[in-house]
């Protein structure tokens, strides 16, 4: 076990967009001392779903850091100047940019930041409150070398992200053949050799992967199923105004809810963040459309309103037992592999078990969150434990939203210098949410 004697400032936990947007804006606070970990030997963002053809669904300026900080040298615009391709991208004219290019600008500015450690898996986090200088020990293991290095820092931010979920019926069965969208990718292969495929799911990457498999099937010839319990296949709200559901303003209105108002109103914001973008469903119908002519018949079949709720295996892959919830009607379909696009839920990470015994939860078991994105602790320290993206019962649907990370990432980079380094009251939105609007205090 080797030890790091100095205390950092902040030791970030994961490298996805959000801490990797933390970790590009704290250069401008070189006083800051601060190392990021992360697992995995490279940056790779959501890699089993860079699929041709797919965009983000938040414009380019929700980049890693222009929301703050337009002048930064890690900006996609700088990206785009540093590949020579401003031109290729202005004739673009395009807000929505391809998803392959944003992973490539993450990967573009992890390389130039030396506070990135790739291959780095942090074992446990634990405090230390009666040794010399009160600060947190985290324990990192080198994925190559195995070898456990220990760290100490006066902080640590969490951006661990969250964890593909599907219906507890079908994980005993997870594999090759049925898999969640995370993984299409990876066993695409695979999947296109099946004589049956079915989709299972009603957002943006069920849609997805149900597009590029339909695209697919004029080659392989396999009958494509598509079902969801949702009440339709229905668009993502990208009104203008709709959109102001993603700002500061609104995350202050939510987060001085009382929790129990906060939990009657997110279930039903589904389509503020789970729904399907307008385009994808064009794409999707214009090519069933394209299939039809000539009265052509289809092997293709969706179905809304339907729960998939439970699986068998049959001679040839798997049976599905599926009910119609409106009319109550039941049903079975024989499937040779299953695609699952049922998003992803936060979890506690391993790392933390060490730090139980000082977290504070709600009724309901979920950490407590302060609207500056510390987690409750039970200890009384300067010392913080923040998170990224696992604060939507707190702070409402923007927390896993790409265009208000750089906005959370202020608010923290803020505290840690104890001073406005970044703007942290911007105007966001046209419509006021309360009666009568506070000042936003942070």
């Amino acid at each position: 076990m080797e030890k790091q004697q100095s205390i950092y400032d902040l030791v970030g936990i994961g490298i996805g967009p959000f801490n990797l947007g933390l970790a590009a804006l704290l250069e401008k606070t070189p006083e800051l001392n601060a190392v990021f970990f992360e697992k995995k030997g490279e940056f790779n963002w959501h890699e089993g779903m860079l699929l041709e053809g797919t965009t983000l669904q938040v414009p380019f300026f929700a980049d890693l850091v222009s929301m703050a900080d337009v002048t930064s040298p890690y900006s996609y615009l700088n990206y785009l100047q540093q590949h020579d391709r401003l031109y290729h991208f202005y004739f673009l004219e395009k807000f929505l940019i391809p998803r392959k290019e944003y992973n490539d600008y993450c990967r573009w500015a992890a390389h130039q930041l030396d506070s990135c450690r790739f291959g780095k898996a942090v074992e446990a986090v634990e405090y230390i409150g009666d040794q010399g200088e009160p600060c947190y020990q985290i324990s990192v293991r080198d994925v190559q070398t195995q070898k456990i290095e220990v760290y100490y820092s006066r902080h640590v931010v969490m951006g661990i992200g969250s964890s593909p979920t599907v219906p507890s019926a079908f994980q005993p069965y997870m594999g090759e053949s049925i898999l969640h969208s995370a993984d299409y990718l990876r066993n695409k292969e695979n999947v296109l050799k099946k004589k049956s495929v079915t989709v299972v799911g009603s957002g943006q990457s069920a849609a997805e992967v149900f597009l590029d498999l339909l695209n697919e099937q004029e080659e392989y010839g396999y009958q494509l199923n598509w079902y969801t319990r949702s009440k339709g296949f229905f668009p993502m709200e990208y009104s203008k105004l709709g959109l102001e559901y993603f700002t500061p303003d609104y995350l202050d209105f939510f987060y001085r809810l009382p929790q129990e108002k906060k939990d009657e109103i997110l279930p039903k914001q589904d389509l503020l963040y789970k729904g399907i973008s307008a385009t994808t469903i064009a794409a999707i119908f214009d090519k069933m459309y394209e299939k039809s002519i000539g009265n052509a018949e289809l092997a293709i079949e969706l179905r809304a309103m339907t729960e998939v709720a439970a699986v068998t295996p049959a001679e040839n892959g798997w049976q599905l037992k599926c009910r119609q919830w409106v009319e109550d009607s039941e049903f079975d379909v024989d499937t040779e592999a299953i695609v699952f696009g049922t998003g992803y839920k936060s979890t506690l990470p391993a790392f933390l078990e060490t730090m139980e015994d000082h977290l504070v939860r709600d009724d309901l078991g979920r950490l407590a969150i302060t609207k500056d994105y510390k987690v409750g602790t039970a200890i009384s320290t300067p010392n913080h434990l923040f998170i990224q993206n696992g604060e939507i019962h707190t702070h409402g649907v923007g927390a896993p939203d790409l265009g208000l990370g750089a906005f959370r990432n202020s608010i923290i980079i803020n505290q840690l210098a104890g001073k406005e380094v970044y703007p942290s009251k911007p105007k966001g939105a046209f419509q006021s949410f309360r009666v009568k609007t506070p000042v936003m205090a942070y």
